[in-house]
């Protein structure tokens, strides 16, 4: 299912991906009951195509009323696909119905009414799976409520759609390119899947075989959505067609209309190619902003046109997904000032110029610490970016637009963080997980007046009052505390020692440095230091000659 098209198409893709991501994880109690969201969103939808076509088929009623020789050919056609989508609706639920009495035990009547959030068997794939693929899906069985019965009435169904847009003998009711279009458009295709790793899957085995009945239902619904969606789109063509032939067009070109000109490296790349109708002597007007404020008089940029072309051109300025619309107004035929207005709308991506470079040999990350880390993908917009850490229970926080914090705690060795883009409903992987090495912070070096050794003024020593812890040649600002330490020296032969239980001398110990005699020696020992990573380290020994 693809998620270009209408809106009502984008929705129904929408919960096919939802559906999707559902069918690949471990099927749980839990995972089975979530199909029931999804299965009441296609059914919701249903009622609202089925809403919205009911009212252009009252439109359609009211235009033949007033001008049956001109809305009749359009009319009957309409009536046509009502019933093709009206049968094979029913068979769909004839289906779902035979599903749910033979797999839950229970009465076709009940089974008819049975709410997905009231079976007992949501879990059951072999019973289902016997009704529509059999006990050999190399040779799918046939017949009414199979898999393969119900592939060939989607495609005899799509068929009919499609050749409704035949033009009858001598009448020219459609434009050539109107069938082609159609057939691009509608849904209801029912392709095998490409083989994976040598195993040969058709569109019934993997939609029906071993699949959990919650997950059939679903997929059933939005087979069911898929068809309502289709009539939606052939009803609304008919209809526009009625119009369509009072106008006359002069010029076929043909364009491609792509999804995105920005594609990631394993992702399809997805276009229309169609013809479309001009008209080069008579020129649109092609007006661009708000649609909803167009339509009701509001004021937009009108866009030069030639040969019945506009051209759109802006400098683009803010980064991110840029979206832009508007209406083509065309004057009706024989009535000066009175125009039919078109909305359309697309959009694009903007990105900045950038580029990335990292030293990989110093991919690190410090244990207990904040480590900030950038993180970007390119084509895709900082709101869009999903990262995520994985490996010594740490945690990966989001300060601003591509700006995130790591931290990790002792573990293993190595963690990594997974990019991916949010696109649509899904999430894309932008590439393999990057890999960090974990490690512990270094142990600092312990300085009193800014040495560590040698000679100093016994002033000097006394003035500075402090063990100084320091990282040396370490980019990260950290705060360290000192939270003992020993000082001693030798008075008279006699070994004479006192303890800090803090970084600053005491005042005893300022005495026993006051008192050292020329060339006498200061010994620091024992220094304890508090690390951000809530370890306590000792620090060298530091051996001064006092002067």
């Amino acid at each position: 299912m693809s998620a270009k098209g209408t809106p009502r198409q984008k929705m129904i893709g929408m919960m096919y991906l939802v559906l999707t991501a559902l069918l690949a994880l471990n099927v749980s109690k839990e995972i089975l009951d979530s199909f029931i969201i999804v299965n009441d969103g296609l059914e919701k939808t249903n009622e609202n195509f089925s809403k919205k076509n009911e009212k252009v088929y009252s439109d359609f009623e009211a235009a033949n009323t007033k001008d049956p020789k001109k809305t009749g050919p359009y009319y009957e056609r309409a009536k046509k696909a009502q019933k093709i989508s009206a049968d094979l609706i029913k068979y769909v639920k004839s289906i779902k119905t035979k599903l749910l009495s033979e797999t839950d035990k229970i009465t076709m009547e009940t089974a008819d009414s049975m709410h997905l959030e009231y079976l007992q068997s949501k879990d059951n794939y072999t019973i289902p799976s016997e009704i529509m693929i059999g006990s050999n899906p190399e040779t799918p069985k046939t017949g009414e409520y199979t898999a393969a019965d119900l592939k060939a009435k989607i495609n005899a169904a799509r068929a009919e759609f499609i050749k409704l847009f035949d033009n009858p003998p001598g009448q020219e009711l459609f434009l050539p390119v109107v069938k082609q279009q159609m057939e691009n458009k509608l849904g209801m295709k029912t392709p095998d899947p490409k083989p994976k790793e040598g195993e040969v899957r058709t569109w019934e085995t993997t939609n029906f075989e071993h699949i959990p009945l919650a997950a059939i239902i679903t997929i059933l619904s939005g087979i069911q959505a898929d068809v309502k969606n289709a009539e939606a789109d052939v009803v609304n063509q008919l209809f526009q067609s009625v119009k369509g032939q009072d106008f006359t067009f002069d010029k076929l070109s043909a364009k491609v209309i792509a999804k995105s000109s920005y594609i990631i490296a394993g992702d399809e790349y997805s276009a229309d190619v169609l013809l479309v109708a001009s008209n080069s002597t008579t020129n649109p007007k092609i007006i661009v902003g708000d649609t909803s404020k167009l339509k009701s008089g509001g004021e937009g940029k009108e866009l030069p046109v030639e040969g019945g072309l506009g051209k759109y051109t802006i400098r683009t300025s803010a980064e991110g997904l840029q979206k832009w619309s508007g209406v083509i107004k065309v004057e009706k035929p024989g009535r000066p000032g009175e125009f039919d207005s078109y909305p359309f709308s697309s959009e694009y991506q903007v990105a900045k110029p950038a580029a990335a470079v990292s030293a990989t040999k110093m991919n690190v990350f410090y244990i207990g610490v904040d480590n900030p880390v950038d993180i970007s993908a390119a084509g895709v917009a900082p709101e869009n970016i999903v990262a995520s850490l994985a490996g010594n229970g740490g945690t990966l926080t989001k300060l601003s637009s591509g700006k995130y914090n790591v931290r990790v705690v002792s573990g293993s060795n190595k963690c990594t963080i997974s990019v991916g883009a949010k696109m649509g409903t899904t999430t894309r992987p932008m590439g393999t997980p990057f890999e960090f090495r974990v490690k512990q912070l270094p142990t600092p070096t312990a300085f009193v007046a800014g040495a560590n050794s040698g000679t100093l003024k016994k002033g000097l020593i006394v003035a500075s009052g402090n063990v100084i812890p320091k990282m040396e040649n370490f980019d990260f600002d950290l705060k360290i505390q000192i939270v003992s330490f020993k000082m001693s020296t030798i008075v008279k032969g006699l070994l004479k020692e006192e303890v800090s239980n803090s970084g600053a001398f005491t005042a005893a110990q300022t005495a026993m440095i006051q008192g050292i005699p020329t060339n006498g020696k200061l010994f620091f020992e024992e220094i304890k230091a508090k690390m951000p990573d809530g370890t306590t380290r000792t620090l060298n020994s530091i051996i001064f000659k006092v002067l």
